[in-house]
């Protein structure tokens, strides 16, 4: 698709869009401003002398000389006649797509050859080119692929948006892309841009870059950035001791509530297998002393709190929480050490029975 953007759809430079849309149309430099100019002052002439039968001394003529030419202007427009006297030498006609004339044909826009579509002075081609259409808008960075069950739809909605779209009548002289493209099908990955749009995008990044340039030389090169990439690693290590704490304090509580269930044969029956019911009960002594004693550090850093869950008191043999009240006001810290004890006292018991067994 890319390779026929050049030669497919000729990009507009300047206002000569009337001239652009004829030379896509026909695939080829086959009009310059200069010869459309010429077809422009040969219409006016031609105006002139039909005004000039009325007397060149009637108030008709006077205001027609004082009046600009309506075949052309100063930025490059030029009108339907001169776009139609331009084709004629082609043996081109062009006829309005929504004449009453037209419509009672009835004819498939898809079985056209092309359109030339105008609206408020801009001119541009909609062509087929081997089997399929394309989008020739001189306003756009390359050509721009409209299927055929598009077509239709897509010259309605020029007409919604006040567009007068003329059908093309005759035969389009040969050119290289149509041969092309009679024996491939081409797709379009990316729909392209306005020139706008696109010389707008660049124009973003260039001041984007240049900002860019100015705050590196502001922060006197690589000695910030160091700094603040230290700042960075400094932050994610950080991060990581706390993920890693949360987790080892995770598998405490979880191993704390397993032990208090009861032996780790039920467990191992009742419930998955982590990885902390395979510690022996004197590293899981040292991990719940090691966790305490954060617990502890953390207490004498901030408020104490009182946590507003509810808990069911465990009954064990050992009675260690049977004779707590309702209303007891123990911390948290004091029934997780009662329970820690508790549950120790059950390793202990359980690894007895199991050496007698």
């Amino acid at each position: 698709m890319e390779s026929l953007s050049s030669g497919a759809s000729r990009i507009q430079e300047g206002s000569l869009c009337a001239q652009h849309c004829l030379n896509n149309l026909l695939q080829g430099e086959y009009f310059s401003p200069v010869e459309l100019s010429s077809i422009a002052h040969q219409l006016d002439e031609e105006e002139r002398m039909r005004m000039a039968e009325g007397g060149v001394t009637s108030e008709d003529y006077r205001t027609f000389l004082q009046q600009p030419s309506g075949n052309m202007d100063d930025s490059g427009f030029f009108s339907i006649q001169v776009i139609s006297n331009a084709l004629k030498v082609w043996g081109l006609e062009l006829i309005l797509f929504n004449s009453p004339e037209y419509q009672r044909l009835r004819i498939d826009p898809i079985n056209e050859r092309s359109f030339i579509c105008n609206y408020k002075e801009h001119w541009f081609t909609v062509r087929k080119l081997g089997k399929q259409w394309f989008n020739l808008n001189s306003l756009l960075t390359g050509p721009e692929l409209i299927s055929d069950t598009y077509l239709a739809l897509f010259l309605a909605q020029l007409q919604q948006e006040g567009y007068s779209i003329f059908v093309v009548k005759g035969d389009l002289p040969d050119c290289e892309a149509d041969q092309l493209l009679q024996m491939i099908k081409v797709q379009q990955m990316h729909r392209p841009k306005l020139i706008g749009e696109e010389l707008a995008q660049l124009k973003e990044q260039s001041v984007l870059k240049a900002d860019l340039e100015r705050v590196l030389e502001a922060a006197d090169g690589a000695g910030i950035l160091d700094e603040d990439e230290d700042d960075l690693q400094r932050a994610l290590a950080i991060s990581r001791q706390e993920i890693d704490m949360e987790d080892e304090e995770a598998d405490l509580r979880r191993a704390i509530q397993l032990s208090m269930q009861g032996s780790p044969r039920s467990v191992s029956q009742d419930s998955p297998q982590t990885s902390s019911t395979s510690l022996s009960s004197e590293e899981l002594r040292k991990r719940r002393e090691a966790y305490f004693e954060k617990q502890q550090q953390q207490h004498e850093v901030d408020q104490p709190r009182q946590l507003s869950y509810a808990c069911e008191r465990p009954t064990t043999s050992s009675g260690g929480l049977g004779n707590s009240q309702a209303g007891d006001a123990s911390s948290e810290e004091d029934m997780l050490r009662a329970a820690v004890t508790m549950s120790l006292e059950t390793a202990e018991d359980n690894l007895k029975v199991e050496r007698k067994e």
